[in-house]
């Protein structure tokens, strides 16, 4: 099935989604477009179908596209190769559909850039929902307070502007990780669970997707923290969930709370 680029002048319009929302599909299944497209329908406005490597790097260059599914049956490795590819030429959310169950296998695709890993066979609507989710996630812009953290002289954090500086120097998050970080931030000093992270940021579709949380939370280190191997202010509590630091446990009084208005 591997060739060239087709369904580019078909779209099917659905009722009530953006008129130019459009999701990528690449598949190495001759019998995957008659399964799984007519589900993907009810998920975006119109669908590209890519049958080689060469379509989807080409079409994700250059194309404004919603999403990106990748129907990769039994995950070979290249299928990491690009998933990496893809996210050095752009953020759009990727969904992954794969029969491979194996926990370690998943997260490396997370890692290596998938938004979502869909363990096939399954049915119908758990496909358009999880479909469904993701593209709701990218529509929506993170929530924009008129406030902004001063945390420390390392970190400052001005959620109105979608703005992070560590060190001195701006840091890109990407969608996902800035909600997180948000949801934190905001309840600095309190416990929140790996239950109501996944509500929050992802969607209550997600409430059993323990690893995306632990996931997200290792980027977020990795990005915002002096040590990540010692973390500073993204804190764990075993068993329960993450927390960022209180205010109050700070030496010099850290998370001044200053107004994007006032201070501009």
């Amino acid at each position: 099935m591997r060739g060239s680029v087709s369904g580019t002048d078909r779209p099917w319009p659905l009722p009530g989604l953006p008129a130019d929302e459009t999701v990528l599909f690449f598949s190495d299944r001759e019998r995957a477009a008659s399964h799984v497209l007519p589900t993907i329908e009810q998920a975006g406005r119109s669908v590209i179908v890519a049958e080689d490597v060469e379509s989807v790097l080409r079409q994700v260059a250059h194309d404004q596209l919603d999403a990106v599914i990748l129907d990769e049956p039994q995950f070979a490795p290249d299928t990491m190769d690009l998933l990496a590819q893809i996210r050095t030429r752009s953020q759009v959310p990727i969904i992954v559909l794969s029969s491979n169950n194996d926990e370690t296998t998943k997260v490396q695709a997370l890692d290596r850039g998938a938004d979502e890993y869909i363990t096939t066979p399954c049915g119908e609507r758990e496909i358009r929902s999880r479909v469904q989710a993701i593209l709701r996630r990218a529509r929506i812009p993170a929530p924009r307070p008129r406030t902004r953290f001063v945390v420390d002289d390392y970190l400052q954090i001005d959620f109105g502007r979608r703005e992070v500086v560590v060190g001195g120097r701006a840091v890109a998050l990407r969608p996902t990780e800035f909600r997180l970080l948000y949801h934190l931030v905001n309840n600095a000093g309190r416990v929140l669970t790996h239950e109501t992270l996944l509500a929050k940021v992802w969607g209550r579709e997600y409430r059993t997707e323990e690893h995306y949380v632990r996931l997200y939370v290792t980027y977020l280190r990795q990005k915002i923290e002096p040590d990540p191997r010692q973390p500073r202010y993204i804190l764990n509590e075993r068993g329960m969930g993450y927390r960022f630091r209180d205010w109050e446990e700070s030496d010099n009084g850290w998370g001044q709370l200053a107004t994007v208005a006032g201070s501009r």
